[in-house]
Order: C-alpha cells, then sequence, then structure tokens
C-alpha cells in the first residue's frame, strides 16, 4: 500500500479527533492528580489590597465526580457555548445580503477592480483591527471572507485562512485600548503597585509599537497568503450557480439604497455612542472611566446589544439593496432569504457540540492553569535579565497559550509575579504587557482550546470540495506559516524597541 492512500485510510475526522482529545483530557487528569500536579500562584485581594498565595491542583475527571461533572455539564455547556449564538444570529444576516444579491454585487465590484493582493491586504488588516470588537470578528470575518474570495474567483479556503490568521496573529495588537487590553491595563497597574504605588498609565501608552506591529503584520500575512499558502492549495472548481455577476443599473441602483440606509443607520448608533454630544451617550455605561470600558462592560446597553446591532446592518443592507435591485418582490421573500445561511448547517453544530465538550472538561480539570502558574514560578525563580528575560517569557506565555487561550486567565495568574520581575529587572511594567500579547498572538491560532477555532474549522469543512473531510490537524498546519511568522516579526520589534529604548507609546516606555 502506498503512504498516500495510507495516509487517506488513516485520516481522522475532526469529530473523532475532538472525541479523542476529550479521552485524553479525562485520563490525563486523571493521572496527574494522582501524582499530585500542582502549583501555586498570586492574588490581589481587593479587600486588603495584598497579592495571597493560592494553590491550584489538577481535577480528577477520571473519577466518579468528574464523570457525573462531564454528564451534568456537557448539554448545558453547549447551549451556552458563545459562538454558537453569536455564528447564529450573524448567520441570518449573512443570509438576507447573500441571497439578495448584496454580498455579491459589492464583493465582485470590489475584486474587478482591485488587485488580488490588495484585496488580501485589505481583509488581514480588516481582521486584524477588529480586535476592537471582540471576539465578534470570528464570527463576522470567518463566513464574509470565503464569499469575498468565492465571488473574487479565488479558492474561498484561502480567504478563510488569510482571515484566521489576521484575527488570530493579531489578537493581541490593539491601536486603541481594546475591552481585554483594559482589562489586562488593570492588572498590570495592580502588580506595579507591588514595587511602585504611584505607577500610572495612560490608554495610549502602547500607540506607537501596535501601530508598527499592524503594519508589518498586515504585509507578513498578506505575503505568506500569496506566496506561500496560496499555492499549495488544490484548485477550486466553481459551479454553474457560481458564475461571475454582470453589474447593470439594477444592482448599482440596489447598492445604493444599501449603503445610503446602511449609513444613516450607522450615523444613529455611531452618535449614540459619542459622551459630551446632546442626547449622546445613550448606549454607554457612564459608571466606568475607560472610554473601551463604557463601550463594552458588562452593563453598557452597546456591549450587550452590539451582536444584535451587527444583525440589524446586515440585515439594512441585504432588503434595501433587493428592493433596489428588485431582487426582494415581497416579505416571503424576505423570510426565506434569512435562513438562507443556515441551511446545511447540521454538521457544524456537530462540530460546535463537541468542540465546546472539549473545552468545558478540558477547563475544569485545570490542567492549563497549574501549568501557567510552573511556569509564572519559574520566572520567579530565574535569573535572567534583559533579552534573555524577554525571550523566556515570550516562549513561555507562548507555550501556555495553547492550553490556556484566555488572555485574561493567563495573566491574572502571571501578572502579580511576572511584572514585579520585569520592573527589576529594569524592564516597564507596559513593556511586559506588549510582550505578553505579542507572545500569545503567535500560538492562539494553533489551538482547538480556543473557542472560535471551531468556526474557522467548520467554514474550512464548509468550502473542503474533497470527498474526505479535512483534519482538524491539517487546519492547523494551515496557521503555522503564519505562527512562525509572526513569533519573527514580535520578537524583532521587542528586542528593536527594548535596544533603542525609544517610547512604545505615549507615557509609555520600554526600560524604566
Amino acid at each position: 500500500m502506498s503512504k498516500r492512500k495510507l495516509k487517506d485510510r488513516i485520516t481522522l475526522n475532526p469529530i473523532m479527533t475532538f472525541i479523542i482529545l476529550m479521552l485524553v483530557v479525562i485520563v490525563a487528569s486523571g493521572i496527574l492528580s494522582l501524582v499530585g500536579f500542582e502549583s501555586t500562584y498570586n492574588v490581589y485581594n481587593d479587600s486588603t489590597g495584598e497579592y495571597t498565595q493560592t494553590l491550584v491542583s489538577v481535577f480528577n475527571l477520571f473519577s466518579l465526580s468528574g464523570l457525573k461533572y462531564i454528564f451534568t455539564s456537557t448539554v448545558s455547556n453547549f447551549v451556552a457555548f458563545t459562538p454558537l449564538s453569536m455564528l447564529i444570529i450573524i448567520l441570518i444576516g449573512i443570509g438576507i445580503m447573500e441571497k439578495s444579491g448584496f454580498l455579491k454585487t459589492a464583493f465582485t465590484l470590489l475584486s474587478k477592480y482591485c488587485k488580488k493582493n490588495t484585496v488580501t491586504f485589505v481583509l488581514v488588516f480588516l481582521s486584524i483591527i477588529s480586535s476592537l470588537m471582540g471576539d465578534l470578528g470570528y464570527i463576522i470575518f470567518i463566513p464574509l471572507s470565503a464569499l469575498l474570495f468565492l465571488h473574487g474567483r479565488r479558492n474561498p479556503t484561502l480567504g478563510i485562512i488569510a482571515s484566521f490568521a489576521g484575527l488570530t496573529c493579531g489578537s493581541g495588537i490593539s491601536i486603541f485600548l481594546t475591552s481585554i487590553d483594559s482589562e489586562l491595563l488593570k492588572l498590570t497597574l495592580t502588580s506595579a503597585a507591588v514595587l511602585d504605588k504611584g505607577y500610572k498609565l495612560n490608554t495610549l501608552c502602547f500607540l506607537f509599537i501596535m501601530l508598527a506591529a499592524v503594519v508589518a503584520l498586515s504585509f507578513l500575512i498578506t505575503f505568506i497568503t500569496e506566496k506561500i499558502v496560496a499555492p499549495r492549495l488544490p484548485k477550486y472548481e466553481f459551479t454553474e450557480l457560481e458564475e461571475d455577476v454582470v453589474i447593470g443599473r439594477k444592482e448599482l441602483k440596489g447598492l445604493i439604497y444599501a449603503l445610503g440606509a446602511g449609513l444613516l443607520y450607522l450615523i444613529f448608533f455611531i452618535y449614540n455612542i459619542i459622551p459630551g454630544l446632546p442626547f449622546s451617550g445613550n448606549l454607554l455605561d457612564n459608571t466606568q472611566t475607560y472610554y473601551i470600558d463604557k463601550l463594552f462592560s458588562y452593563d453598557s446597553f452597546f456591549s450587550n446589544g452590539f451582536v444584535f446591532i451587527i444583525l440589524i446592518l446586515f440585515v439594512i443592507w441585504g432588503l434595501f439593496y433587493g428592493i433596489g435591485a428588485k431582487t426582494i418582490k415581497n416579505n416571503n421573500d424576505v423570510c426565506n432569504y434569512l435562513g438562507h445561511s443556515l441551511d446545511g448547517t447540521g454538521r457544524t453544530l456537530v462540530l460546535i457540540f463537541f468542540a465546546s465538550a472539549l473545552i468545558n472538561i478540558f477547563k475544569k480539570s485545570e490542567i492549563g492553569t497549574v501549568l501557567i502558574a510552573t511556569f509564572t514560578s519559574f520566572i520567579e525563580n530565574t535569573s535572567f535579565t534583559g533579552i534573555p528575560l524577554i525571550i523566556l517569557l515570550f516562549l513561555l506565555v507562548s507555550l501556555g497559550t495553547l492550553l490556556v487561550p484566555s488572555s485574561t486567565a493567563k495573566y491574572s495568574i502571571m501578572a502579580g509575579v511576572v511584572v514585579p520581575t520585569l520592573m527589576n529587572a529594569g524592564i516597564t511594567p507596559e513593556f511586559g504587557q506588549v510582550i505578553f500579547r505579542f507572545a500569545e498572538s503567535i500560538t492562539t491560532g494553533l489551538t482547538p482550546l480556543l473557542a472560535y477555532f471551531v468556526i474557522y474549522l467548520a467554514f474550512i469543512q464548509k468550502y473542503n470540495q474533497d470527498e474526505k473531510p479535512i483534519s482538524l490537524f491539517k487546519t492547523i498546519k494551515y496557521q503555522l506559516p503564519y505562527s512562525f511568522g509572526t513569533a519573527g516579526l514580535f520578537i524583532a520589534l521587542i528586542i528593536i524597541w527594548y535596544i533603542i529604548g525609544i517610547p512604545i507609546g505615549i507615557g509609555g516606555a520600554a526600560v524604566l
């Protein structure tokens, strides 16, 4: 039997891979619990203003109590799994935009008048800066990137891969302070107060290095996409339904209607998130200090309704395009189009079910938490300083992200030790946060424990024209060139800024 045929026979369906990984986690938790795998880390106590040590150990899932937890929590966890509800809501809006012809017309015009590299660059750039809207970028850009490339007569899988690379490798880059960065900044300042109680930072302290990272990463991901990934993908066979669209007067009229209505809608909401204007700021949580927290705090109307706000925008675009182009004739058309993108989502729902189960049981096992705490202790006890310390922190955060993708979960464990350790080595707390954010970005797209990895996986499967499903590990392999390239870029930026000593932002420095 040839190696190729053998490889085809042993290729695992992603669903089976999730099941196997769950079994591995269950058995591993039993073994690690038996050998006493545990660690301690510092937790800040708000009431006392001091750090206290917390012991964390592995929870044994290979036990009666562990099995009870798995059976009682799996269904409720699936129902509450955020990517599931967000995907269904956004697909409703994408359905009417796609079926009415809005997306086909807009993307065809874009592809017709722009070079392929330009389209890829714009997609990647928007994916990177979408971190401002939190995790919603995964739900919006992954399905839209496939349609953008499809209507541009290119392999839609390439668009999905490029967009996911931008979303993950750019997850730690933010020109403006995001809700996650705001939470991390609070932890940074709290940890810095251990050595300097008067240490202060403003929200633009990362601006310069982040601007450089956004531009450089956009070019890098575009280059990798066009020169490395695209030639390796199989040729995509377009169906008759995917033939080139002819843009006529009706289509242009529909586009004008859609963009005009969408603009009015956006003006209304943008006005209502600008504080200080007459009758404005109604969608903000004005109890918060930072503007980004006013937008995305738990009590903010804008934050709680953001997904629905995007849904209405998509519906407006699709509806008004359909009215102008006469592709929507009655209310039945509207209702049918709303459900268009939900057709054939059975396999996606199954993938999401098993992915949510894996993430749930791994989180419960505390394996990742113990490992991050162990890494933190290692950093605390090392004698490294300067660039060796920076590289060590970078590598350990990158490795830890494979098991704990959540930024706040990792940093809440690490900050209390890492920030003072860096300060003692002459490295500023804000530069430590930059190192942390850059480091976790390079491996975020390589772990199925990322809640939104399953969205990436599901849409690659959707546009796969091979009879056999693409394995989970192959979808990870697609992201490896981006991970290695981004690692080289970010390490170079960090070392350059550290050696030269130029400001990393307004009021932010690399060295004390």
